[in-house]
C-alpha cells in the first residue's frame, strides 16, 4: 500500500488536471467496488426479509431526525447508495419517493433487484458518478442523504458540495452521518490509542485488498484486484465546502457510537473518549425557515 499525500486545492494544476485526476481514481474505484460485491451479495437475502416487514436501517444517531418522513420528504436521493438497504430504508422511514446513486455497475444492479424483489416500481437508480448525477435530478430533492463510509471515496469534495446544493429543492435537507476522521490517526488493532501516522490534513492512499470486518475476502487473489483510492476529508473542509455553496448549517454534531466494529481490542472506557462519528445537517436557504434541531 502506498501512501501519497496530497492538499486539498494545489494551485498548480489547472481545472482540467484536477478533473481528469479525479475522475481516474472514481473510476478505478468502480471496479474495486464491483469487485466488493459479493459482500453484498451474500445477505441480499436478509436485506430483503428486513425490510419487507417495513423496517428502518438506519443508525440511531440518524433516526434522531430521519425516523419519520412522512409529513415532510416527498423525495429522498441517497448519493452512494450501494446495494440500495438504506435507500429503501428510507421508503421505509416515510420517503415518498427514493432515489438512489452510485458508481457501481455490481451495486445498482443489486439494488435495482432488491426493489423489483420487493414490488417497489417507483424507486429510481442512476449509475454513475456521483459528481455526474444527472442535472434531471436538479431541485427535486427534499432530503440529500449520504455518509457511513462515503466521503472517503469522494475525490473532490468542492464538486460534491455542489452536486448536493443543486439536487435540494429549496428548503430542502442534507444529512451526512460519517465516520469522524480523527479514528484514522490511530491504529485500529491495538490496546492502546497509538497513532497511525496518517495526516489528518492531507491524507490519500491507494490499496488493494479489504479489511476483514469491512469487506473480507471477495475470491479474488489481493494482487489481481483492482486498485482503490480513498481520501481522507478534515470536518472543517466538508462543513466549508457546503457553505460555500450557501448551504446554511443546522447540526454539527460529534459522537461516540460507531456504524463499524471500531477499535475491537481498545476497552470501552478508553473507546468512548475519542469520537467515532460526525453527523452534518444542512438546509439549502428558502424563504421559509425550517430546521432539524
Amino acid at each position: 500500500m502506498t501512501n501519497s499525500p496530497v492538499a486539498l486545492q494545489d494551485e498548480s494544476r489547472t481545472a482540467a488536471d484536477i478533473d481528469q485526476a479525479t475522475h481516474k481514481r472514481h473510476e478505478s474505484n468502480r471496479q474495486a467496488w464491483n469487485e466488493a460485491v459479493h459482500r453484498y451479495e451474500r445477505t441480499f437475502d436478509d436485506d430483503l426479509a428486513f425490510l419487507r416487514t417495513g423496517a428502518v436501517g438506519l443508525h440511531v444517531v440518524e433516526q434522531k431526525i430521519l425516523s419519520n418522513l412522512t409529513s415532510w420528504c416527498d423525495v429522498a436521493i441517497h448519493l452512494q447508495c450501494a446495494s440500495g438497504r438504506d435507500t429503501l430504508s428510507l421508503r421505509n422511514a416515510g420517503a415518498a419517493q427514493v432515489i438512489g446513486v452510485d458508481i457501481s455497475d455490481a451495486m445498482i444492479a443489486l439494488a435495482r433487484q432488491l426493489s423489483s424483489r420487493l414490488e417497489i416500481d417507483d424507486a429510481r437508480w442512476y449509475r454513475c458518478d456521483v459528481l455526474d448525477t444527472p442535472h434531471e435530478l436538479d431541485g427535486t430533492a427534499d432530503l440529500v442523504y449520504t455518509g457511513q463510509g462515503a466521503l472517503t471515496w469522494i475525490h473532490d469534495l468542492r464538486a460534491w458540495a455542489q452536486v448536493v446544493e443543486r439536487l435540494l429543492k429549496p428548503g430542502g435537507m442534507l444529512h451526512l452521518y460519517e465516520m469522524h476522521p480523527i479514528v484514522t490517526l490511530f491504529k485500529w488493532d491495538e490496546e492502546q490509542l497509538t497513532g497511525s501516522g496518517v495526516d489528518y490534513f492531507a491524507e490519500m492512499r491507494w490499496s488493494r485488498g479489504w479489511s476483514g470486518p469491512y469487506i473480507g475476502d471477495i475470491g479474488i487473489p489481493k494482487a489481481k484486484q483492482a486498485r482503490k483510492c480513498e481520501r481522507l476529508w478534515p470536518v472543517s473542509s466538508v462543513v466549508q465546502c457546503l457553505l460555500d455553496e450557501g448551504l446554511v448549517l443546522e447540526v454539527l454534531s460529534e459522537h461516540p457510537e460507531a456504524y463499524w466494529p471500531a477499535f475491537p481490542n481498545l476497552s470501552n472506557d478508553l473507546r468512548k473518549t475519542i469520537p467515532m462519528t460526525y453527523r452534518v445537517v444542512a438546509r439549502k436557504a428558502s424563504g421559509i425557515e425550517m430546521s432539524a434541531k
